[in-house]
């Protein structure tokens, strides 16, 4: 049976660390089952790892084209692996998997964090066994010591909360097409063996539920991704992009509410906020032939932030994701704080890297789903993302008692300029879409009877959706000069935009 995973992908180091992985050119029970050991441990959460028989590795990488395993020996190999596992102190048992990369059979054994650590293992398969327990350091397996060992012996039963069992939930809430879309979408050779299998075995190999053929219950995790309705079972499990009017919080003028699995609502509020939120700017400069671009956001920066909250936060806390944007900034929130091992002074200075992850299974399947590239690297990649932009760095913040966790983008300086009134003079021809008097003018006594958007962006002949709703109808509801029709709910297909009576005093201002 194969596994949820491209085997291509794991192979390369692409969706899983190095840490994570062991390569192998022979088959040996004793050290791999060492490894095995430090892996189900998952001292740091970080979700297990892989062992690789039949490919050689040299300094720490797969050497190609692989060795490969003499498929004969398939079914003894598997005995070996179960005699030697049944060693395991408590039970466990990895999933294995024989795979064919470049016309060599190799054998895969994936190690998921444990259900009930710590374990320990036999230093050797002789007749006198020493029990050692065994962690994963890098890309070494060591016997912890002192405060290490200590660390590990508090871990006892200790399962991080996207991998614990839902006993509230039923397999049947586990829905199978959403399972066959994300094999299809990794290119996981599973999908096709899915198609001839039970729901609860397809279940079983992915790691998505646990416990006997009469008790067998979901993971958090496999609800979190595989359910069409997941706030069922964990309530706002959900993303919030909010718009305010100014920095001072004010009235809520656009809100917008993201539910559904994990990876549907993340993609869907950063569709949502790159199509509503996100501008780019082109400056001509005298005399050079390249204009000068950017954005108000750069989308990479957004997406790092957004993707990390939903790695990072806690799913047992009953408050959803936020995406706070006003005037001068976005800013994402969630739930709790980050982990005390990281000291405030490198929080603030963008240095995160957790001595233990929240959730080790949900960053699995963002990482293969490619969301994220690995431990670390998004916090880097935002502050890239905005240097090349010409953005200000991000500012990271938490409250006292670590309740919550703020990411603020600020937005380009170029940008602060929209923040001046409307009827105040800009220079037209250097920047594209900008509002002027004359616009603000004709669009204001337009729209003294209601108009749709369609209408308003067809009196000023713009042809770009995104540039109307960003640099002309945008601002001016910023400047309360229109204002909707139907205010509480600003995304009705029924919307239109009216002059305001603030709107109305500007005209007679300007245009006595």
């Amino acid at each position: 049976m194969h596994l949820p995973i491209n085997i291509s992908d794991l192979l390369h180091g692409s969706i899983v660390e190095s840490d994570r992985l062991e390569f192998k050119a022979d088959w040996n029970p004793e050290p791999v089952l060492r490894t095995i050991c430090a892996f189900a441990n998952d001292f740091n959460n970080f979700g297990g790892g892989y062992i690789i028989i039949g490919v050689e590795e040299d300094n720490g990488k797969p050497v190609f084209p692989p060795k490969g395993i003499d498929i004969a020996k398939a079914d003894s190999i598997q005995k070996d692996l179960l005699r030697a596992c049944s060693f395991l102190k408590p039970a466990y048992t990895p999933i294995i998997s024989f795979e064919k990369y470049e016309s060599k059979d190799i054998l895969i054994i994936w190690v998921p964090g444990g259900q009930t650590r710590p374990y320990s293992a036999p230093t050797s398969l002789g007749k006198e066994k020493e029990y050692k327990y065994f962690i994963r350091k890098f890309s070494s397996n060591i016997v912890p010591k002192n405060d290490e060992l200590k660390e590990l012996l508090s871990l006892t039963a200790t399962v991080p909360f996207d991998d614990r069992l839902n006993h509230h939930a039923a397999l049947e809430d586990i829905k199978l097409p959403l399972i066959q879309s994300f094999l299809k979408e990794v290119g996981s050779n599973l999908l096709e063996e899915s198609r001839s299998m039970s729901l609860a075995t397809l279940c079983r190999q992915m790691m998505l539920v646990d416990g006997g053929s009469e008790y067998l219950k979901p993971r958090n995790v496999g609800l979190l991704f595989f359910s069409d309705q997941p706030e069922k079972f964990f309530p706002y499990i959900q993303i919030d992009v909010v718009r305010f009017p100014d920095d001072e919080g004010g009235d809520i003028i656009q809100e917008e509410i993201f539910k559904g699995p994990l990876d549907y609502q993340l993609r869907s509020a950063l569709r949502h906020i790159r199509n509503s939120f996100i501008s780019e700017r082109i400056i001509k400069i005298p005399g050079q032939a390249e204009a000068k671009r950017f954005f108000n956001y750069p989308y990479e920066a957004v997406e790092e932030a957004l993707v990390n909250a939903v790695y990072h936060r806690s799913y047992d806390i009953r408050e959803p994701i936020e995406v706070r944007i006003n005037r001068s900034s976005l800013s994402v929130v969630s739930h709790p704080g980050p982990d005390p091992s990281i000291a405030l002074e490198d929080m603030k200075a963008g240095k995160m890297v957790s001595r233990r992850y929240r959730n080790r299974r949900i960053g699995e399947f963002l990482k293969e789903l490619e969301f994220t590239e690995g431990r670390g690297t998004g916090v880097p990649k935002m502050q890239w993302a905005l240097k090349r932009n010409g953005s200000p760095d991000p500012v990271f913040f938490t409250d006292e008692t670590r309740q919550s966790f703020w990411t603020e983008i600020k937005i380009h300086p170029e940008f602060l300029k929209d923040s001046l009134p409307i009827d105040t003079p800009q220079v037209t021809g250097q920047v594209t879409g900008q509002v002027t008097g004359q616009v603000t003018m004709k669009v204001l006594r337009f729209c003294e009877e209601p108009r749709k958007a369609s209408e308003i962006q067809g009196l000023l002949q713009l042809k770009h959706r995104e540039t109307f709703q960003n640099n002309y109808l945008r601002p001016l509801i910023q400047e309360r000069l229109i204002a909707f029709t139907i205010p509480d709910k600003p995304q009705s297909r029924l919307q239109q935009y009216i002059t305001t009576e603030e709107g109305k005093r500007w005209l007679q201002k300007n245009e006595g």
